[in-house]
């Protein structure tokens, strides 16, 4: 499970955790049409190494502070 508060519109696309353990995700994509969630479960998946199948919002994906659940961390580098 991972705390992520994600700022949508963002120059630039990157995945960073905090000093408190919980993530920062900047994405491009605007707050619209579900668009910042795909690209943050695509940014997610890249970062742990993971099929993006793997990544859910758990709650928050109305929010810009959300839970991710990463199913199957076996397969995951990280």
């Amino acid at each position: 499970m991972l705390i992520v508060r994600v700022k949508p519109r963002s120059r630039s696309s990157l995945l960073a955790q905090r000093p408190d353990g919980t993530w920062l995700a900047q994405v491009k994509a605007p707050a619209i049409e579900g668009r910042a969630n795909e690209e943050l479960i695509a940014l997610v998946a890249a970062h742990f190494h993971c099929p993006k199948a793997a990544v859910s919002i758990k709650s928050g994906a109305a929010g810009r502070l959300k839970v991710l659940r990463i199913a199957g961390r076996v397969g995951c580098d990280r």
